[in-house]
């Protein structure tokens, strides 16, 4: 069953320091330093120190009401820095268009970074690339700086002996946010952590976007808008259709654990339930080198199901990662219970619960599971997308079906264009989609490639003064080759 919804309306679907006598000082001793302190602050001046005659000391109730407020413009807003967002921002700039990048959160990367989904693919399919362009130039880079050597891709995945996880890319997710922040600071991109929308308004062929973060209350002007939130959020906000259905898959809350030797637990003693959790992260030598890919038989990380997660809003969104918190803490008191497993401890947790499913938009063209699995031409295909249909079921099952061999999906650009929209576009997984065919686009591969293009389309909107609708599709794939892309030709 789906639910649509008018979103004019709500959417929600529902050490402190112990000073001893012994090192106690004498007072003059104690006024010395004081005088050596005080003629220290004056020989280098108090405002490099940041303390004395600082203006945050003065601020009185109304200077504060009013504080940091401010209005700006750019070409392109993109509104979310995750997945597609990083790559839509700084391909925006890249072709000249002043850019912003508006991201809640503290970091760039979204589900690869602050979610932990650290593997993100894929980029091959039967042997050969089928995605490139920014997002390739971000993976092969961190791969690289990091040490780390790239699967083998002429190995052919069969879905039974060779997986299709096998050629994912295992990334140094930290490293993965510091290359992101830098091209998009290199391009050009004006990036705006801590910061959200709170209303939008299309008027005489432009954009007035109010956001509000940290101290800041901002007026951003721009001529179009490209919506990465994963939510369709700034769609649903303009007043646009958005769809989702009933039951949304879980989510994912990812960790990791040590304190403790898989080779001599006894599994005899320990519930199977617990294997493939305890496996994970054991990258076993002999199967390393033994591995057609170069990589681990197991992806590494481990993870909790979160039932129902949904970032919609802040409220349903604190819920997820409660959830989760909850679920890991009661899973990690329990192991600790068996034979060898006493020390295992947690020695990572990503901060957010990683989200596979929320509002998709109603766009101009839906991708359906029976375009997906048939592999089905568009005149106005601009990127693949190569994944099985993958949804996750009450955190028990997963449905898969594999493409059939030599099958690559395409995705339409009509499927990111909202319905009656001007001006907006959105890239990631709220595309225009149904559930089954969602549950393979919303991989990272594909998601970024949706970034580029839509950065692509809303670039050469700008310039001709039209909706990305009205852009002429052949412009855009002469724009994404020039830039690297691969497009279906």
């Amino acid at each position: 069953m789906v639910a649509y919804f008018s979103t004019r309306a709500s959417v929600i679907d529902s050490k402190p320091r112990t000073l001893y006598a012994s090192q106690m000082k004498p007072d003059a001793l104690i006024n010395m330093e004081r005088i050596k302190r005080r003629q220290m602050i004056k020989m280098l001046g108090a405002t490099s120190l940041g303390i004395a005659s600082s203006s945050f000391f003065k601020l009185d109730a109304s200077s504060q009401k009013n504080f940091n407020k401010e209005e700006t413009y750019c070409d392109i807003l993109v509104v979310g820095g995750g997945t597609s967002g990083v790559i839509a921002a700084i391909q925006s700039a890249r072709l000249g268009q002043k850019t912003i990048l508006m991201e809640s959160g503290s970091q760039l990367g979204g589900t690869l970074t602050t979610g932990g989904v650290s593997f993100p693919g894929i980029f091959h399919a039967w042997g050969k690339q089928i995605i490139s362009g920014i997002g390739w130039e971000l993976v092969r880079e961190c791969v690289a700086l990091n040490g780390d050597v790239l699967p083998d891709f002429s190995v052919v995945p069969d879905n039974k002996t060779i997986r299709h996880w096998r050629h994912q890319i295992p990334l140094n997710s930290a490293l993965y946010v510091l290359l992101a922040e830098e091209k998009c600071i290199d391009a050009g991109v004006n990036v705006r952590y801590y910061e959200s929308p709170v209303s939008v308004a299309f008027t005489k062929n432009r954009w007035t976007v109010i956001s509000s973060g940290k101290g800041t209350n901002t007026i951003i002007n721009c001529s179009q808008i490209i919506d990465c939130t994963g939510n369709a959020s700034v769609v649903a906000m303009a007043g646009h259709t958005v769809v989702r259905d009933t039951e949304v898959q879980p989510g994912s809350l990812i960790f990791t654990l040590d304190g403790y030797d898989f080779e001599n637990l006894n599994l005899s003693e320990i519930p199977e339930k617990f294997h493939g959790l305890l496996r994970q992260n054991m990258f076993i030598n002999s199967e390393k080198n033994n591995a057609p890919n170069n990589f681990p038989l197991t992806v590494p990380y481990n993870y909790v199901y979160v039932s129902g997660a949904d970032s919609t809003n802040s409220e349903t969104h604190t819920n997820a990662n409660i959830q989760g918190r909850k679920e890991l803490l009661k899973l990690l008191r329990e192991i600790k219970t068996y034979p060898g497993c006493q020390n295992i401890r947690i020695s990572g947790l990503k901060t957010e619960t990683a989200i596979r499913e929320t509002y998709r938009i109603s766009g101009l063209y839906e991708v359906t599971r029976d375009d997906y699995i048939n592999g089905v031409s568009f005149n106005d295909a601009i990127s693949y997308s190569f994944y099985p249909i993958d949804l996750h079921r009450n955190g028990k099952t997963i449905h898969q079906e594999y493409l059939k061999e030599g099958v690559v999906a395409q995705i339409p650009l009509r499927s990111l264009i909202p319905q009656n929209s001007n001006n907006l576009i959105v890239a990631g997984r709220c595309l225009s989609s149904d559930r089954m065919a969602n549950s393979a686009l919303r991989v990272q591969a594909s998601c970024m490639g949706m970034g580029q293009a839509a950065a692509v389309t809303v670039s050469i909107a700008n310039r001709m003064g039209v909706s990305p609708k009205d852009v002429p599709v052949a412009e855009v794939k002469k724009e994404l080759i020039k830039n690297g892309a691969i497009v279906p030709q």
